[in-house]
């Protein structure tokens, strides 16, 4: 069931297409119009969208952003060596390894945490930090027979992360793993492997030895889709796993079955269903893939040896009974013209006003076809006159209903035309009649052309047949006031949808619902629990009589009651049909916990708290889970809906088997060469063009095939993407990326681990720790606005917001400037000179109590960054958190001594490392840092450490005061001067002398100026070029500066804050441009016999 579909708006356009095989003669103003005008539009763009995908990867261009970002080198695999048995807890005593290697890690720590029952909502009675709160949901059940992809990933990833967080927020957390039993899918790759090992159809098998057949299938290959969610980290309940074909949930079905029957809900009828000739079986929407033809084109069908032709218009004429005259129709199907029972025009077109209420004689049955007429005829398309066909067409279904049309099927389930066409055709293949019907209509002079034709051709994902439409009687359930609750729950604010721009779309969609058919000709699924009922000395064959139940017993007493008649005198005969899979998906959220028997699970856990889902879903399963749902407990069965955007690759295109650009999660988690990626590709039995298109598209992306990113690096990329809004195009590099981002968090931990070292024990908690310098007063305001970004961002649902804000934190705030800052507290050997005004601030050698509360402002800063982590790296975050745990020597319950099963941090407990001034004020440190930096760069100074004067305000320099020893550090100066112009007598310190004379200049802002004091080894004239470069680029971004002034009635239409920044920006742009021609002047002036030198 769980599978990746396109869009829904496409694919109803493209039902509508189908529906008059893109004949294109419906007026687009009649009643329930099928569009296709605009749709085919929209398909030809979409084609040709393909196209150019396909033709920029066949091209040599590559894409060099990707490449680069793609390159890598094989890491070191470090495999963890000690004996363990399964759930036993992994030994984290063991020497550090010097790098991060996924495989170390993820090693063991799954199966302990399912063996200690940390995934189970019963573990909640024995966290400390327990609330009264439940937080339930269900995974899209899989389909038995598929393997997950990224798309399923992203789906793992976004769900687990608000499973754990909520989890270490101490609720009761369910999260319940599924399995669909996938009629169509099962039963096909089971009739595969039967014809494949035994030379057997199902046809030779009972039907009950055909299910041994699938249930042994099963059991044998149906756990792969849980080693995925396994290797993945999906913390599920899996004591709770449920399949859909389980003895529980088949009841439940069967419930909800018999229970929409006597409520009239269920009915059955005779109408036209979408038909696989090759399954022999009505399919849902979803398993109709379009594929669009631009003209002529030769396709392989299943069951036919050569190609069939595809995408031509084929006109011919009807000659008019009793008169001279004829009338043209046109059509891509012309083998159905054996069904045809009328012709439709336009009542006001002129070209047909004589023959309104005339027949036309059909040339091979000699039957008589009415002339109608009807508003739904677009006059202005084709001919103008349209045939009808009610039994092969959706929308000339409903003409006949309209206009009383008998429907005649002239196709059978398997394909072959019916008895009705006359024995020339009768058992002839449909597309080989097709090509008949052509030629005895060119016999009869009655043939008027074909040509190529754009169109949208209907094809089964599952058997690849084309699809035909087809009569039948089926059970249908009535949609249309359940739909109505389903649209009122979401418009009184009761059901949320997110993103809410879906609301609109639901709404729509729902308001124009058809029933649903939900018989499926099938044998692996849920036989439909409704019974035909044969009368004693009955003699009316024709006529049929259904009773329904939940076993036969009961459906006997139900048909002895309705028919008046001794239940010993009826005979029953079940429905051989199945109910469609979306049925029971449907009923997940409430079968799941035992529905219909009132459990614990159901009355704890139900309505469940949100469910998680791709958009591509929102119909097909969102949409009926919601009307089942509110219709058979009488509540919703939840309370929100996330949606989640489509994943797909690096150009553009959706993952698709199909396509062959599907990759397999487990490939990225621990690598794969290039030639097994491509060798999948051919075990895939695609089209020959598409194999080529997705075999180069690999050998572009991956040259060297995917390295080892592990299953922390994949997390936190998916969830790193906005997951709503745009769909997402996944770069394999952005992965490899957050692995470098591991190994930081890795390196980090290590030197954590090597600054504590057994001093362990003189840590206090986050409540007793007070940081008291600068910088640990800015790292802890830092994670405190971090941990308050993480709220809001997981409250909203937006996790990207949360990965952004740990990413940051973790990579710059704590490594590239905390650990920076503090090495010099923590050496031993740190000279305490070279301060200028500045060394009464810092000793530049920690003292012993200094030095203590770095450690304890270092170790909470990463503890508590790791469980804000957890979510996102469940085993990364474990693995570190283990080894900072054992150095504290924390006793405690070691069953809950999990990582997972912390609290998760809360700003409240943080309020007290809450310093804004702080963090405000080293803004300006990190812009001090970056023109320093740079003005080093420049100069050529890769080594030395040259004194720096800041020419600023008064302010700006109690600022650069209070974090000196930042300063110092960061920008890898010996001195640093504080020079204040204007307003000295303020300062609580003596301003410096002025700058030296030919120093570089560097603009921090329109305030504060950077001087480095340059003594000789300067290359004058690559300095000389760089300042001139910088000149051109600074006078370019003033003019446009100064023209955004110079519009008229600038002061009036322009906010007072905006002009202030402005003339900020133009005041800071010149005093830059002063300092480089003060620059050039003494880099020309004196001694003269430099400017010659190279």
């Amino acid at each position: 069931m769980w599978r990746s579909a396109c869009g829904l708006s496409v694919r109803a356009a493209e039902r509508a297409i189908h529906r008059k095989c893109s004949r294109r003669l419906y007026s687009h103003n009649a009643a329930k119009p099928p569009q296709s005008t605009p749709a085919l539009r929209t398909q030809a763009e979409k084609e040709r969208r393909r196209r150019d995908k396909e033709k920029a990867i066949l091209s040599s261009q590559h894409n060099n952003v990707e490449d680069q970002g793609m390159k890598w080198s094989e890491k070191e695999r470090i495999a963890y060596r000690v004996p363990t048995p399964p759930g036993e807890k992994k030994d984290t005593t063991v020497p550090f390894p010097s790098s991060y290697s996924p495989e170390y890690v993820e090693t063991s720590w799954y199966q302990w945490w399912e063996k200690e029952g940390f995934f189970t909502p019963e573990i909640n009675d024995r966290l400390p930090h327990a609330v009264n709160h439940s937080f339930s949901m269900c995974i899209p059940p899989p389909n038995v027979t598929g393997t997950l992809h990224l798309g399923h990933a992203l789906t793992v990833a976004i769900e687990d992360a608000l499973v754990r967080w909520r989890r270490m927020q101490g609720y009761k957390v369910l999260w319940v793993p599924g399995c669909d039993h996938a009629g169509i899918a099962t039963q096909t790759v089971v009739e595969r492997r039967l014809f494949r090992e035994r030379g057997k159809r199902r046809q030779d098998l009972s039907r009950e030895e055909f299910l041994k057949e699938v249930w042994t299938w099963k059991k044998e290959k149906g756990e792969e889709i849980y080693h995925q969610l396994r290797e993945l980290g999906a913390s599920l309940d899996w004591s709770r796993a449920c399949f859909t074909m389980d003895p529980g949930f088949s009841s439940a079905v069967t419930e909800a079955f018999v229970r929409l029957c006597d409520s009239g809900l269920i009915y059955r009828s005779e109408g036209l269903v979408n038909w696989s000739c090759a399954l022999e079986s009505a399919i849902s929407d979803i398993e109709v893939d379009s594929k669009q033809l631009s003209g002529r084109t030769l396709l392989s069908v299943p069951g036919y040896q050569n190609r069939v032709e595809f995408g031509t218009m084929v006109t011919f004429s009807y000659p008019i009974d009793g008169q001279d005259g004829e009338v043209a129709v046109s059509t891509t199907r012309p083998e159905t013209m054996l069904g045809d029972v009328a012709i439709a025009v336009h009542p006001e077109d002129p070209r047909y006003q004589a023959v309104h209420g005339k027949q036309c004689r059909h040339p091979f049955t000699d039957r008589l076809l009415p002339i109608i007429t009807d508003t739904m005829v677009d006059m202005e398309l084709g001919t103008g006159a349209v045939k009808v066909t009610p039994a092969h067409d959706h929308t000339d279904f409903l003409l006949s209903q309209r206009h009383s049309l008998p429907r005649l099927t002239v196709i059978g389930g398997d394909g072959t035309m019916t008895p009705l066409c006359g024995q020339w055709l009768e058992g002839v293949k449909r597309f080989d009649a097709r090509e008949q019907v052509i030629d005895a209509l060119t016999e009869k002079m009655l043939f008027r052309g074909r040509r190529d034709h754009a169109m949208s051709l209907p094809v089964c994902s599952r058997s690849g047949d084309v699809i035909e439409p087809l009569l039948k009687k089926q059970w249908f359930v009535r949609c249309g006031e359940m739909a109505q609750r389903a649209i009122q729950a979401v418009d009184e604010g009761q059901l949320e949808i997110i993103p809410h721009f879906y609301t609109k779309t639901w709404s729509s969609w729902l308001s124009n619902i058809s029933d649903w058919c939900i018989s499926r000709q099938l044998w692996w699924g849920h036989q439909i629990p409704a019974y035909r009922v044969t009368l004693p000395d009955s003699t009316d064959t024709q006529e049929e009589f259904w009773v329904w139940g939940r076993s036969e017993e009961e459906a006997r007493e139900r048909a002895a009651g309705k028919y008046g008649v001794t239940a010993d005198t009826i005979t029953l005969t079940q429905d051989p049909d199945v109910l469609d899979t979306w049925f029971s998906s449907g009923l997940f959220p409430f079968a799941m916990l035992g529905w219909p028997q009132q459990t614990s699970d159901l009355r704890q856990f139900y309505p469940n708290t949100i469910l998680e889902t791709g958009s591509d879903l929102i119909f097909f399963w969102v949409a009926r889970m919601v009307m089942l749902g509110t219709e058979l407990t009488g509540q919703l069965p939840f309370k929100q809906v996330l949606l989640h955007s489509l994943v797909r690759d690096k150009h553009g295109r959706k993952m698709s088997k199909s396509l062959g650009n599907v990759i397999d999660p487990l490939d990225v988690i621990s690598g794969i060469s290039l030639e097994r990626l491509q060798e999948k590709v051919k075990e895939g039995n695609l089209d020959p063009r598409e194999s080529m298109v997705a075999m180069e598209a690999q050998r572009k992306d991956f040259p060297k095939g995917i390295p080892e990113c592990g299953t922390d690096a994949l997390r936190f990329a998916l969830c790193s993407y906005k997951a709503q809004g745009e769909d997402i195009s996944l770069s394999v590099s952005q992965v490899l990326s957050c692995r470098h981002f591991c190994n930081k968090m890795w390196q980090t931990v290590r030197f954590t681990l090597g600054v504590l070292e057994d001093r362990g024990d003189e840590l206090g908690t986050v409540e007793q720790t007070s940081p008291l310098n600068s910088m640990d007063q800015w790292v802890c305001s830092r994670l405190y606005s971090t941990v308050l970004q993480c709220e809001q961002g997981f409250e909203r649902y937006e996790l990207h917001s949360v990965t952004a804000a740990l990413h940051s934190f973790w990579l710059h705030s704590l490594c590239d400037i905390y650990l920076e800052c503090i090495k010099p507290v923590l050496s031993q050997d740190s000279g305490a000179g070279g301060l200028g005004q500045i060394d009464t601030v810092h000793t530049g050698r920690g003292s012993q109590r200094e030095k203590q509360e770095v450690r304890a402002v270092l170790y909470h800063c990463v503890s508590v960054s790791l469980a804000l982590l957890s979510p996102f790296m469940p085993f990364l975050t474990e693995e570190l958190w283990q080894r900072l745990y054992l150095l504290r020597g924390e006793g405690g319950d070691s069953a809950v001594a999990s990582l997972c099963l912390q609290p998760y941090p809360q700003s409240s407990q943080l309020a007290h490392w809450h310093f804004p001034q702080e963090e405000a004020d080293f803004t300006l440190v990190q812009e001090v840092v970056r023109v320093a930096r740079s003005l080093r760069a420049q100069c050529g100074m890769t080594k030395e450490k040259p004194d720096m004067w800041a020419v600023c305000s008064p302010s700006q320099a109690q600022i650069l005061l209070h974090f000196g020893p930042a300063v110092r550090t960061l920008g890898r100066i010996t001195k640093l001067h504080l020079h204040c112009p204007q307003g000295a007598g303020s300062l609580s310190f003596p301003s410096a002398p002025p700058p030296p004379k030919g120093s570089a200049v560097g603009v921090v802002d329109h305030s504060c100026q950077l001087h480095l004091n340059v003594q000789g080894g300067v290359n004058v004239g690559k300095l000389s070029l760089q300042l001139s470069q910088r000149r051109e680029k600074l006078l370019s971004k003033l003019e446009q500066s100064l023209s955004r002034t110079r519009v008229p009635n600038y002061l009036q239409k322009v906010p007072e804050r905006v002009r202030i920044e402005t003339e900020n920006k133009i005041s800071a742009l010149e005093q830059e441009l002063r300092n480089i021609e003060e620059q050039l002047s003494a880099l020309q002036g004196p001694p003269k016999h430099n400017s010659g030198q190279k």
